[in-house]
């Protein structure tokens, strides 16, 4: 008996230590990606990722539905301006922007507009009394496609600007009436002019030709990537008539271009599953811009292991209930050549897809299952960081954060009511798992502000309440900064998205204080968007000059159902305000 007791001992024993050994080899190993849930990735040859650098096509080895991204390889459009008689233009679609003064009538329903009537009379009058039985005025959305004989083109368009043409919305969207047009008719060619440039400088030229441009790109691009049957765009080359010739409007067009290469980037990623779209698929598209310009940039991807060493706890509370591992996404971008007058940086928020954690989102409008696009802000970086490397600014270095993560649930979440620790040394109450991408962007932001840089500019799909004060087509900014707010404003002006400046209530952080720890991670339902932004702040050094962009709500577009890349412009255009281009 006294031997049985000591071999059932020896055996307790024996099996207390496999059972540790097997412990410490699970923990190891679920720090290592070889242990994780996810799905791994190859990335497949494309000939478009190779023409155009876009979101490259990938195969899933085992992933959730087997779901594999088609290769589809978009036709490249070319511009051309060009000066011209309209009637002798030869091509798919003619297509002339009028505003409501253009489209103004005589007592024979004639068109007083110059031009048009010179279209009308080679017509026949047919033109003029086609569009007077469709009831067109020039009011903006209107348009009228007739397909007739005797002109150059098979077709001629009317397309409404409005009561004016001097915003940029305007032109934007005359380019993307011609692109559905193109579409329907699967058009190769097409020319846009407008029925009068009274009144247009040559800047405003050059602008509504760029808008013009980039409106018809961003029109005729569709997502197909997860179709198994779609119809080719067929469109070829774009000509703007009557807006000038020569170096300055071509160096515009190809701005415009590649401006849309960088919000096409933006629209493809976040339209991307979260079966496909994981925080290290995040991290492969940066690592992609920095070797297509590795003239320009340079990639740093940060594991976890590095994110612990630099204390980041915040940003990886949110990322430890995920199988799929964070990834903290570092590009820099730096001119070749040149002094550096400026340095700045662009932060993303990068949550791959969010549930809300313990908090989970439950009941209509929880929008649960578009919690895709909740990485909305660290497309439009990286879709900003694409075009860069192809306009390649002088004088400003940049640098591009996103904290990459997923919010999901699980045993070793991140629980309401645990105090966390960001980078800074400043406590978190999580009184919210559900507010979790303020919690990376913590994080985010001092680390940004440790690269030396003067201004931050945040992006960020964060609150509900800002789409509830300022709708799906406007992005809140939130900034202690008027300088700033004026630069990035004055951006958004050129780019076409629509910003509108809130408040900074100091006097709201009162319901941001925590009786347990520094400051808690939400306060109530009045001013969300407002308390949000003045829990990010912070995390910034108050020597930087910071925004915070709250873009919950053009970031996604219901009627189409897609992304819209909303961002990237404006970011483009800020960055080159501070540039010495």
């Amino acid at each position: 008996m006294a031997a049985l007791r000591v071999s059932s001992a020896f055996a307790s024993s024996l099996s207390r230590k496999i059972l540790l050994l097997f412990i410490e080899s699970f923990t190891k190993f679920k720090s290592s990606p070889i242990w994780t849930l996810s799905f791994s990735v190859t990335p497949l040859y494309s000939r478009r990722s190779k023409r155009m650098g876009s979101f490259c096509s990938y195969v899933a080895r085992a992933t959730l539905g087997f779901t594999q991204i088609n290769q589809i390889d978009t036709p490249k459009i070319s511009f051309a301006a060009k000066e011209i008689d309209l009637v002798e233009w030869k091509g798919d679609i003619l297509a002339v922007g009028a505003t409501e003064k253009d489209s103004a009538r005589d007592e024979n329903s004639k068109f007083q507009n110059p031009l048009l009537q010179k279209l009308d009379s080679k017509l026949g009058g047919l033109l003029s009394e086609a569009s007077s039985e469709e009831d067109f005025s020039g009011k903006s959305g209107q348009s009228t496609i007739l397909r007739i004989p005797g002109l150059g083109s098979k077709r001629i368009a009317l397309v409404g600007l409005g009561s004016s043409t001097s915003s940029t919305a305007a032109y934007h969207s005359l380019g993307e009436a011609v692109a559905a047009a193109a579409k329907s008719a699967q058009a190769s060619n097409i020319a846009v002019a407008l029925a009068s440039t009274d009144g247009l400088s040559a800047k405003s030229k050059l602008s509504s030709a760029s808008a013009i441009a980039t409106g018809a790109v961003l029109g005729i691009f569709e997502d197909n990537r997860f179709k198994t049957e779609s119809k080719k765009p067929t469109l070829k080359s774009l000509d703007i008539l009557g807006l000038g010739t020569g170096p300055e409007i071509e160096k515009q067009l190809k701005h415009a271009s590649d401006v849309c290469a960088g919000v096409i980037l933006g629209r493809e990623l976040v339209n991307a599953p979260a079966n496909v779209l994981t925080p290290a698929v995040l991290a492969d598209e940066a690592k992609k811009i920095a070797s297509t310009y590795s003239d320009v940039f340079s990639a740093n991807i940060l594991d976890v292991e590095q994110c612990k060493e630099l204390k980041m706890g915040s940003y990886l509370a949110v990322a430890e209930a995920s199988a799929n591992l964070p990834h903290f996404i570092h590009l820099c971008y730096k001119p070749s050549g040149g002094e550096i007058k400026k340095k700045i940086a662009l932060v993303g928020k990068g949550l791959t897809f969010d549930s809300g954690g313990y908090n989970i989102k439950t009941g209509p409008g929880c929008s649960i299952e578009l919690m895709k696009f909740d990485m909305g802000g660290a497309a439009a970086v990286l879709g900003a960081a694409k075009a860069l490397g192809q306009i390649k600014p002088a004088g400003v270095e940049v640098h591009f954060i996103v904290a990459a993560c997923e919010n999901m649930i699980s045993g070793t979440g991140m629980r309401p009511g645990d105090i966390i620790t960001a980078s800074n040394g400043k406590t978190i109450e999580v009184n919210n798992t559900d507010a979790e991408g303020r919690l990376t962007l913590a994080d985010a932001l001092v680390y940004a502000c440790n690269q030396g840089v003067e201004k931050i500019v945040d992006l960020a799909t964060l609150t509900g309440a800002c789409v509830v004060a300022l709708g799906p087509s406007i992005a809140g900014i939130f900034t202690p900064s008027d300088d700033l707010a004026k630069e990035v404003v004055a951006a958004s002006e050129v780019s076409g998205e629509k910003l509108w400046r809130m408040p900074m209530e100091d006097s709201y952080w009162e319901s941001m204080k925590s009786g347990v720890a520094d400051m808690v991670n939400t306060g109530g339902r009045q001013g969300g968007a407002i308390t949000a932004a003045l829990f990010l702040k912070q995390f910034v050094d108050e020597k930087v000059q910071w925004m915070h962009i709250d873009l919950a709500g053009p970031v996604w577009s219901d009627k189409k159902k897609n992304a819209t890349g909303f961002g990237v412009s404006t970011l483009v255009e800020w960055v080159l305000k501070n540039s010495t281009n």
